[in-house]
């Protein structure tokens, strides 16, 4: 008699599955373990293994179908009534897929799950490729600076083998594994993508036998051990595999089937940006549909936060006036140039101006300064500043805030971490101190010093540019009497600091010369009050001329 395989259930709320591959096909006999199906659910890739021995009579579905949970897929002839009686109760098996995320393995590096992993724990060795490491949220590509290493090169773990621009920073890739390069796959100036394969590396670093065993994530796995060989075997239930990570997936992982993502792929839609209205949250192709049309509307309107309707007028031919050169733009120009231009275009901006006396204050920063050299700081004003606006920021929080005009939502923060703008040799990059408020002076002449060195010299990480609440940009070292900086979206204000110059000041009736530093509040007016911001400024004005405001209201 013939049995009907039935799609299983394979989680809460998963009424339907596409079928990815069906790997068996009429006259092919299954063994119990053996892959048989491949499906995609909104959650994961699933392999289906079989339970059962037999042959297949008929399949009944086909690659890129989708079929509902309990839809027959094939038809078998069972050997034994024992596999009869095991595959009635099929019906009854339940997979809950727990996926689990490694951050030390790229997700391009995912091992085929219907088969046996072999892993040498002797000193045996292997070739591996070395991918593109992840490098930050919405970042998916880099370009090659400098390649360090070439074929047949020793490397050691930790060596630096990469130089790589990103549209953030210059970034150094260190190597986890020491070996020998068999080949080089890139090139000085490609432009590599995240997960794409730059080397191939010979290895004897059992560090490979620990990446395998993460790559894999399944409910239950068994493991035999056989001398100097560790084998490891799925269990006889499902195989979960996470789904290679796709730019639609980045924030969070929405509600919605096969069917409905690739709807959304194909008309431009991002399914994590929609709301669902079906049963928990659930997105159906109506629900796209009423996205992108909302969507076309603030396109139209102009109200879709960006500046929209402004026609692009085209760049006149320069030759004809005379010899031109031109040279591309790298990747942390290109960023600048478009987050500054978000920025300037969905942000309401307002600046405000004032002076602060710093004639004691430059007393105290000179006399105390080789104290911070000490400790390989330099006490700057930029420094004391960071101090006085992380306190200022507890005064008035609104300034260490964020707005979301999609949910009309003010997001206050409750750490305190600051930017510093700095000026280098690939453009302008603004570096964060985390946790200024926790932090002496000293120690933030010492954070300070370091992060700037760090930038200059191209050694800033990811994470050291992330993350940021205020910025400062001081210009001083340059010159000029004031300037409008752009908010650092989606910060809410910057402080810009021009060149302290002695002035002629009105004192007890006479003119007496003091020092006086222009600062240039920037800030956006959708949360942002002017008077709030003149107070904001007022409040930095008189800390810097009176520091005990610092202890007494900060």
């Amino acid at each position: 008699m013939a049995l009907e395989f039935k799609l299983p259930e394979l989680g809460e709320n998963i009424e339907q599955a596409e079928i990815v591959k069906i790997m068996v096909s009429v006259g092919d006999k299954i063994e119990p373990d053996q892959i048989i199906l491949e499906i995609e659910t909104d959650k994961a890739t699933v392999e289906v293994p079989a339970e059962f021995s037999g042959i297949v009579k008929e399949v009944k579905a086909k690659d890129g179908e989708t079929i509902k949970i309990g839809d027959v897929v094939f038809t078998y002839e069972a050997k034994s009534e024992k596999a009869k009686v095991k595959s009635e109760k099929r019906k009854d098996i339940k997979v809950e897929p727990e996926i689990k995320k490694s951050d030390d393995v790229s997700i391009s590096e995912m091992t085929s799950s219907n088969e046996k992993i072999e892993v040498d724990a002797s000193n045996k060795s292997g070739i591996i490729e070395f991918k593109m490491p992840e490098l930050g949220e919405n970042i998916d590509s880099a370009q090659i600076v400098k390649v360090l290493v070439k074929q047949g090169d020793k490397i050691e773990k930790d060596q630096i083998i990469f130089e790589i621009e990103t549209d953030k920073a210059t970034v150094e890739v260190p190597s986890e594994i020491s070996g020998i390069v068999k080949e080089v796959k890139t090139k000085e100036g490609d432009n590599v993508k995240i997960g794409s394969t730059v080397l191939l590396i010979e290895t004897n670093d059992k560090i490979l036998e620990n990446k395998i065993k993460e790559k894999i994530v399944q409910p239950e796995v068994q493991r035999k051990t056989d001398e100097s060989k560790k084998i490891i075997t799925p269990s006889p239930r499902m195989e979960i595999r996470e789904v290679p990570k796709r730019k639609e997936f980045a924030k969070k992982i929405a509600p919605a089937s096969p069917t409905v993502r690739r709807f959304a792929r194909e008309i431009g839609i991002d399914i994590n940006e929609v709301n669902g209205t079906g049963p928990g949250g659930r997105i159906s192709i109506e629900d796209v549909k009423r996205f992108s049309k909302l969507l076309n509307e603030k396109i139209k309107t102009g109200s879709g936060g960006i500046a929209l309707g402004i026609k692009r007028e085209k760049l006149p031919d320069f030759t004809k006036w005379g010899n031109i050169k031109k040279e591309p733009m790298t990747n942390i120009r290109k960023k600048t140039a478009e987050h500054l231009s978000y920025a300037w275009s969905t942000i309401p901006h307002v600046t405000q101006f004032d002076k602060a006396d710093i004639t004691e204050l430059e007393k105290i920063r000179k006399q105390f300064s080789p104290k911070a050299e000490a400790i390989g700081g330099k006490l700057t004003v930029t420094a004391i500043l960071m101090k006085v606006v992380a306190s200022a920021m507890k005064v008035f929080p609104q300034f260490n805030s964020s707005i979301n005009m999609d949910t009309k939502e003010i997001i206050y923060k409750e750490y305190f971490n600051i930017g510093i703008a700095v000026d280098t040799e690939q453009g302008l990059i603004v570096p964060v101190v985390k946790n200024v408020d926790k932090k002496n002076i000293l120690q933030l002449t010492k954070d300070l010093t370091d992060i700037s060195v760090k930038a200059r010299n191209k050694k800033v990480t990811i994470q050291e540019m992330q993350g940021g609440c205020f910025s400062i940009s001081n210009l001083g070292g340059i010159g000029g009497t004031s300037f409008t900086p752009i908010v650092n979206s989606p910060e809410v204000a910057i402080l810009g600091v021009s060149r302290g110059s002695y002035e002629p000041v009105y004192i007890n009736k006479e003119f007496v010369p003091r020092m006086m530093l222009p600062l240039s509040l920037s800030y956006d007016h959708r949360i942002i009050d002017g008077a709030d911001a003149a107070r904001f400024l007022r409040w930095i004005v008189t800390a810097l001329e009176q520091p005990f405001l610092l202890s007494l209201e900060g």
